[in-house]
């Protein structure tokens, strides 16, 4: 029997969601290679609703499979919101095989779908065999797909892919052979918001492929979730750090998401940033008299383009003005 999973709504409105988790086939030719790609559940992870989202589409298409569509989930965001991290954790919740599949504008329609490739014979000659692309190597068994930066992909490839988002639901190969969407496999895909940011290589969606995806925003946390992160990750952390690090980081994405250019930051200030960077500065200048203002010299300054680093102080000089004295780890 399969094991179940249950995911909570962080709002507390909607009631908990019990789905039950996938089993890779063991008859699968390739099922070792799928099991290894079961991503490990983050210890650290803070669910600030987009999974609960994600399992109650998954619960509809359970409850109600009578003439259900699948329906495609791509989140948009601005870098460093945890798009792709989001769409992980629920892979790995539901024990589904999750191939992350990054459409650039160097990724061709063969490298996602297939070629036929030249093979030595052991003969001194050679012969011809079809060797799977990324997608339909993942449409061979139980997955997740996540197109990452949808935006940014060549309209070559997004062509190749329509017929696999639409009713037709399958991709045709060159071989004639006709490779059906499985229902244990999933299509995610994730994108950047296409604006004046410097998002080089993205684009506005062609809109008969922007139809075939429920498109959800995925905002910047706000103080309180970025907290609750930060005490997730580091138990330790004393507690004047983790509120000073939570406000740094909140202001200075209210300031990336203001609409006045003139005063807005044009570099957010990410979770990478948050979750990994500054308490490593912190460690690294411990016995600083000010701790915090060395990781923010050393861990955050150096990743901002120079005309944005005085916007950044600005903000420095509002929130913290000098750090909390140390220890920052108790």
């Amino acid at each position: 029997m399969p094991k179940t999973v249950v995911f909570t709504d962080p709002s507390g409105d909607g009631p908990p969601i019990e789905l039950e988790q996938f089993v890779v086939p063991k008859d699968l030719p390739d099922d070792a290679h799928r099991v290894g790609k079961i991503p490990e559940p983050d210890p650290h992870y803070v669910d600030l609703g987009m999974l609960y989202r994600f399992a109650a589409m998954e619960d509809v298409r359970n409850r109600f499979p009578e003439g259900y569509q699948p329906l495609h989930l791509a989140v948009r965001g601005h870098m460093g919101t945890g798009k792709d991290h989001d769409i992980e954790q629920f892979a790995a919740m539901l024990r589904l095989p999750y191939y992350r599949v990054p459409l650039t504008g160097e990724v061709r329609d063969v490298t996602l779908i297939g070629s036929t490739l030249l093979h030595g014979d052991g003969k001194g000659g050679t012969e011809s065999r079809w060797e799977d692309g990324e997608i339909t190597r993942a449409l061979r068994g139980p997955a997740l797909v996540n197109l990452s930066e949808l935006n940014a992909a060549g309209a070559e490839t997004l062509f190749a892919l329509h017929g696999l988002l639409d009713r037709y639901a399958a991709l045709d190969l060159p071989t004639g052979e006709t490779v059906r969407l499985r229902d244990d496999v999933r299509l995610f895909g994730t994108m950047n918001p296409t604006d004046l940011r410097d998002y080089a290589g993205t684009q506005t969606l062609n809109k008969a492929f922007a139809d075939r995806w429920v498109i959800w925003e995925k905002a910047f946390p706000v103080v309180d979730q970025i907290h609750a992160m930060i005490e997730r990750r580091y138990p330790s952390m004393s507690q004047p750090f983790s509120e000073a690090i939570s406000r740094l980081a909140a202001e200075v994405n209210a300031s990336f998401t203001a609409p006045d250019v003139a005063t807005r930051v044009e570099s957010p200030m990410s979770l990478r940033t948050v979750l990994d960077r500054v308490p490593t500065g912190l460690r690294v200048y411990a016995d600083s008299e000010d701790p915090l203002r060395r990781a923010w010299e050393e861990f955050v300054l150096p990743q901002i383009d120079a005309f944005d680093r005085d916007h950044y102080e600005t903000v420095w000089s509002a929130v913290v003005r000098k750090g909390p004295k140390g220890p920052a780890f108790r």
